[in-house]
């Protein structure tokens, strides 16, 4: 890289030479189905409830007025069924790092609760700086790959603090929506995360001038990494492309330098970045290839709706054999005949699909698109067991547990598994719905009215339970049965023994 002072004089040169503002980069298109729970504290013992769906309405947004942000959140209670109550009497930093060490990425049921509890609005915790909380949802959010749920739940609270608006700004970059980050940037300078965002908006208002002697002014006093300095330079002059050798990206490049790379014609794979990322690839302007790998992996976390991965999946016939193709065609093949019709066609597509879809760790999306019309088809043998294997990991299951035979699955479907099942896992689910009661640290919790807290932490209990702990899968089980979360406590119990998983 030259000196500062021929820098500078580099840099002053884009000015005469710059023809307008680059060509905003494509929006991402999105689809947001999340999936989210009930919860019904009016529950009585025994006799808890199923919820008929675990999709949430359309997500609105309005002015957050007076309240702490906190508070802030996207779903009422009178979709959530949570109280007002459900963080107020715990520490925000005790939460934050509950939500923050929740590992869900391979559990369904657990995704579905987590989502409700990220966008539920209630009432703020005790302590911490009013938007501790928040943070740390934006945050898991983000890790999920839930974006626009992250963007909703930003622009509801309102970005007009520093943490808040740095967040949104990677936020609106990784899907491509930017210029309304940028636009309140540039009107409110103090909030930016650094010179290369100021650099970087800008240059998209189309004030290149500005844009270049800020560069330069902060090369100067060295407020810039060498990759932002390299890049940004590119970025306003692209002729430098050619005369700059190729630039070597960090391994985690932030969602900035992602898009400065992508705007000077070297993008960066996604596949090793942060799951967020993936959005990247959901463009018209990736291959199918990449849109395939990043719909699969944003679908696993339920951040992506089965729909979208669906329509990627039929889009066109695939032109290769091996690895994800093989799955492409084996999905196309069950989609044909569920459409036609065929049972015969179904019974010869319906295992091959399966397994594709058990490589890919998305049994739960699957199902969710097939389940209910596969009510309705009359099958035989090995097709009829996995069919109804599929109904099982579906808001359906109980619909299922009328068909086929009166085993651990059926009773477990109807809430009333066998009492004492050999196998272990299997033992430890019955226990928790014959008797098991909520483990006395929790049960404490609870009479304090940390109702929110003692949810995160059944989560984690799941976890460890489905990691192979039958002791903390009991408990766990439990403890969401008595929180009225009967549902999931089902739903996540199914597909422990479903799913065969060791997280």
């Amino acid at each position: 890289m030259p000196n500062k002072g021929a820098y500078l004089a580099t840099v002053l040169a884009i000015l005469a030479g710059q023809a307008g503002a680059q060509t905003p980069l494509s929006a991402i298109d999105w689809l947001s189905t999340t999936p989210t729970v009930t919860l019904d504290m009016d529950t009585a013992p025994g006799e808890p409830p199923v919820a008929e769906s675990a999709t949430s309405p359309e997500i609105s947004v309005g002015k957050l007025g007076e309240a702490r942000r906190d508070a802030v959140g996207l779903l009422p209670a009178s979709v959530t069924g949570l109280p007002a109550t459900l963080w107020q009497s715990s520490r925000a930093e005790m939460l934050a790092r509950l939500i923050a060490e929740q590992r869900v990425s391979d559990l369904p049921a657990m995704q579905a609760l987590l989502y409700t509890l990220l966008l539920a609005e209630a009432n703020p915790p005790l302590g911490g700086s009013g938007d501790q909380l928040l943070l740390a949802r934006i945050d898991k959010l983000v890790d999920l790959g839930a974006l626009e749920q992250a963007n909703a739940l930003l622009e509801r609270a309102g970005a007009d603090t520093p943490a808040l608006f740095a967040r949104w700004f990677d936020v609106t970059l990784l899907m491509g929506q930017e210029d309304t980050a940028c636009d309140a940037l540039l009107r409110a300078p103090h909030l930016a995360p650094g010179y290369a965002a100021r650099i970087f908006c800008t240059a998209r208002s189309g004030d290149w001038q500005t844009a270049a002697l800020t560069l330069g002014t902060a090369n100067a006093l060295g407020l810039l990494s060498k990759e932002e300095d390299a890049l940004l330079l590119r970025f306003l002059d692209p002729e430098v492309i050619g005369q700059e050798p190729i630039l070597v990206a960090a391994r985690k490049p932030s969602p900035l330098l992602f898009r400065l790379y992508e705007a000077v014609g070297e993008s960066r794979p996604t596949t090793l970045l942060p799951r967020a990322f993936a959005h990247a690839d959901l463009r018209d302007t990736a291959g199918w290839k990449a849109q395939l790998e990043a719909a699969e992996r944003l679908a696993r976390t339920g951040a992506l709706p089965g729909n979208h991965l669906l329509g990627l999946y039929t889009e066109r016939e695939p032109a290769a054999s091996g690895m994800i193709w093989e799955r492409v065609t084996a999905v196309q093949n069950f989609d044909a005949a569920m459409r036609s019709g065929d049972e015969g066609a179904i019974a010869d597509t319906i295992i091959p699909a399966w397994e594709a879809m058990r490589a890919a760790r998305l049994e739960v999306p699957f199902a969710g698109l097939y389940a209910s019309d596969l009510l309705s088809m009359t099958l035989s043998g090995p097709a009829q067991d996995i069919a109804r294997r599929i109904v099982m990991l579906s808001p359906r299951y109980e619909a299922a547990a009328e068909r086929g035979p009166a085993d651990m699955l059926a009773g477990l479907a109807r809430g009333s598994p066998p009492r004492t099942p050999s196998e272990q896992t299997a033992r430890a689910i019955a226990d928790a719905f014959h008797g098991a009661g909520v483990p006395q640290e929790l049960s404490a919790k609870l009479a304090r009215g940390q109702l929110g807290e003692v949810i995160l932490r059944a989560m984690q209990l799941y976890t460890r339970g489905a990691a192979g702990d039958p002791e903390a899968l009991t408990k766990a089980l439990a403890s969401l049965r008595a929180l009225g979360l009967e549902d999931t406590a089902r739903r996540a119990a199914l597909q422990v023994l479903l799913l065969e998983r060791r997280i």
